[in-house]
Parts: structure tokens; sequence; C-alpha cells
């Protein structure tokens, strides 16, 4: 019976599970993944009502992420009334409570059930791309739909995604399972080397980088006109391999009519030679996504830390 569970979650992965994620203590996070495989079997409009409830029940928990996600969207969009940035936090809770079910069908949903909910614009921009044979960085952003979004673009064009493992050994083994199963290759965040042979084969580097960052080489580059410690790596990694740079971002549609992805055209005069107004650029086109959709971000992530002790604490309870 145990196997019979289990193969459920795993599905072709079964005799590749090591026997230590199958000791007691990792039960807990088994009967975590039974339940979002049984959710992720039921029609979509249900997943999506149980995701929302989810989310509201957690809306409504003394939670510090409440408190963080008021803080970025007034920060963000300050012309916003304090009740109409309140109705987005408990629609960005919703969201949240879609995404995790999200992640169920990133893992395992078939092809034909996620190409039949999804759409892809622009994916003329990602072909003149690989046309001049320098490979594709493909930027995204922390939005709830960032895994499906990956899933989406992967079933048409492969890509490389960028990945950072999961601190739980079980859900890291499902997630990099789901990688390495759907993907054409799946990269660790850190493994510059991996990015630079990947690029230099002519293929398409998916990450994102709009979260906080505060190791070498880090500069505080403005966000919504607030600056925060930034990553500004992707304008030398372009300048090394000459690859082009694109934004790919993934809108979550309105009622059950699935997600519709957009490939925009390239990023003009990239890389220049300040990798600050590089990365603005970037920028710029996710402020864009946040406004057309400012219930989808991620603002539970405290994204406007600073490089120093004079720079501002935004995230300090009172």
């Amino acid at each position: 019976m145990l196997r019979y569970g289990l193969s459920l979650l795993t599905l072709d992965m079964m005799d590749s599970i090591p026997a230590h994620l199958l000791a007691p203590r990792h039960w807990l996070t088994w009967l975590g993944l039974g339940l979002l495989r049984l959710v992720e079997r039921l029609p979509f409009a249900m997943i999506l009502r149980t995701g929302r409830a989810l989310g509201r029940a957690v809306y409504r928990l003394p939670l510090r992420y409440r408190r963080i996600a008021r803080t970025n969207i007034a920060l963000c969009l300050p012309e916003l009334s304090a009740v109409e940035q309140e109705k987005y936090i408990k629609a960005h809770f919703e969201n949240l409570g879609i995404s995790l079910f999200e992640s169920a069908i990133t893992w395992w949903s078939s092809d034909a059930r996620i190409n039949g909910l999804s759409e892809i614009v622009g994916i003329e921009h990602l072909q003149t791309a690989l046309a001049k044979g320098r490979g594709v960085i493909l930027l995204t952003a922390h939005f709830t739909t960032l895994s499906i979004g990956a899933r989406i673009l992967n079933n048409r064009i492969p890509i490389d995604p960028l990945y950072r493992p999961l601190k739980n050994p079980l859900l890291a083994f499902i997630s990099g399972s789901s990688f390495r199963r759907n993907a054409k290759l799946a990269i660790k965040h850190d493994d510059i080397r991996g990015m630079i042979a990947a690029l230099r084969r002519n293929e398409i580097v998916w990450y994102a980088t709009d979260q906080s960052y505060r190791k070498k080489g880090a500069e505080m580059v403005p966000f919504f006109g607030v600056p925060c410690a930034t990553n500004v790596f992707t304008p030398r990694l372009s300048a090394m391999t000459g690859a082009t740079v694109l934004y790919y971002s993934t809108e979550r549609l309105p009622g059950t009519r699935g997600w519709r992805g957009v490939i925009e055209a390239a990023f003009p005069d990239w890389p220049s030679a300040d990798p600050i107004a590089d990365t603005q650029q970037y920028h710029a086109r996710v402020e864009a996504q946040v406004r057309a959709m400012p219930d989808q971000y991620w603002w539970i992530h405290r994204r406007f830390k600073g490089l120093s002790p004079t720079d501002p604490d935004y995230y300090r309870a009172s």
C-alpha cells in the first residue's frame, strides 16, 4: 500500500527514491505531498477554489508575512489608498494558495493538460534570438506563477532553468526530479560555469533576479524608486557570452482560462557599460508587470534590504 501511494506521488521516479527519504521524520511531508497529489487530480476550477480558500485562511493568521506584504506594497504602490492596498494583499494571499497547488500541477500534470490551459505570446522573439547562435538569457520575476510559468514555456521550447535546492530534502527531491524530467538541463543557481556552458551551446537559461541579494557584487538599484540590494551579474554574463536578454512574464488569467506567458522583445542596447542602468531596464519590465497584476507579485519577500547599516530598515517590527 505504501509503495502504491508513493507511486501516485512520484510516477516513474519510484525506483529512484533514496531510502533515507522514507524515514519516519519525513512522513508528515509525505502526507502533505499526498494531499497535494490528490488536489492536483481535481478539475481545474476546483483547484482554484481550494487554493483561494487556503489563501484566505492563511491571511487571517497572525503571521509576519502579512506585515511584510503591507510594507512592500506601500513602498511600491503608494498612490493606492490603504483600503486598495489591503484589497490587493488579500487577493495576493489567495494567489499564494493557488500557487501551492500550481506547484503540484507543475510536478505531476501531463503536458496535454498544461498546454490546454496555457498560451504563449511572443515566442518569435525567442526564436529570433536563438537564430543568432549565442544563447538566450530569459529573465523572469518572482510572481506567484513562477513555477508553472517555467513548465508552460518548457513544454514549447526546452529551457535550462536555474534552481535553488529546497531546505527540506524530500521536497528538494520531488522538485529536482520534476526539473530533471521536464527541463532540458536544470542548473544550480550558483553554477556560473554551467550557465556559461549552456549559453555557448545556444540554449535558453531561465532565471529571476528580482529578490534581495547582498553577496559580493551586489549594488543598490532602485525598484519602484526605492534603492535595494540587487544582483547586477546578468549584464556581465551577457557581455561574456554574447547572449541575447529577453523578459518573460506569466499571468494567471481570470476564471478557469489558465495562464498566459509573454516573451517580450530583446532589451535595447544591452549590455551597456553601466550594469546598474542595465538592471534598471529589467526592473522597469518587472514594475510594469506588477502594475498590471499587483495581486500576483510575490509581496511576502523582504525585497527592500540595504547593503550597509545606514540603509533604511523597512521591516523592523514596531
